[in-house]
């Protein structure tokens, strides 16, 4: 599968991770650990549900070089 997330989705996938980490240590529940999948969705690069729905986000490459 190839890298189907640009830079923004990344970003905001990261920041959205954290939120849900940082909201499960101070409710002090285990449901925080959830932040980690979009956190490690992100630093994949890799979205499987943008592959079925065929959606890139990524920027493509020119073809002029």
């Amino acid at each position: 599968m190839k890298c189907n997330m640009g830079k923004t989705d990344k970003t905001i996938r990261i920041i959205i991770g954290v939120a849900i980490l940082i909201s499960g240590v101070i409710f002090n529940s285990w449901w925080g650990l959830l932040g980690f999948i979009p956190i490690m969705v992100a630093l994949s690069g890799r979205c499987g549900l943008y592959y079925l729905l065929k959606i890139d986000t990524a920027k493509k490459e020119s073809a002029e070089k």
